[in-house]
């Protein structure tokens, strides 16, 4: 059983650049239609979970963020953002398009992308970096908490949560408009 404290995690919702196959990164593009009909989804999964005595922390970056406002503020008196939980920084690949990146091999695919291309982009944040980021967020958790992030930092705190490896991120389901709760050492997927 993990030795952290009750969290919810929801991934922001679809935005422009999710929708063109672009490398975000630290930058950011906005919510399309789509992606605010995810958020508003999460909003209603997290009407039904008792949040009395959860922080509600989201990434600074605007579609983190953007994706909160609409999910939780109606339900919470207060959002505070963390820059721990941004995205991974993918350095000089950030707005690129996927197919535009030359690594010499084929890529697995996942809802949040293709994991490998997070670890090699030059001059990117890398795996290693981002979860020490994630351990030490994790690690001054002292309430239960709703993370509102992005898709690798979901990955990595949920697998960090779980008690597993690195290599353990592709195994867990991602995508949007989804809320993952992890309460008991166990990880459930929660859907409208």
């Amino acid at each position: 059983m993990s030795h952290y404290p009750e969290i919810y995690v929801l991934r922001h919702g679809e935005t422009e650049w999710n929708a063109q196959s672009r490398m975000q990164g630290a930058l950011n593009s906005p919510l399309t239609a789509t992606g605010v009909a995810q958020a508003e989804a999460q909003g209603l999964i997290m009407a039904r979970q008792n949040l009395e005595g959860f922080d509600v922390i989201s990434s600074p970056q605007g579609r983190a963020f953007q994706t909160a406002a609409i999910a939780l503020a109606p339900l919470v008196p207060t959002i505070r953002t963390d820059a721990a939980l941004r995205e991974i920084g993918v350095g000089d690949w950030a707005g690129k398009r996927r197919s535009e990146l030359s690594v010499g091999f084929d890529v697995v695919d996942t809802p949040d992308g293709a994991l490998e291309l997070y670890e090699l982009a030059p001059n990117g944040e890398g795996f290693a970096r981002l979860e020490d980021r994630c351990r030490a967020f994790l690690d001054g958790l002292t309430a239960p908490a709703v993370l509102i992030t992005h898709g690798i930092t979901s990955r990595m705190l949920r697998t960090l949560w779980l008690g597993r490896g690195i290599e353990a991120m592709a195994d867990l389901p991602g995508g949007q408009g989804i809320v993952y709760h992890l309460k008991d050492g166990k990880h459930l997927r929660l859907e409208v």
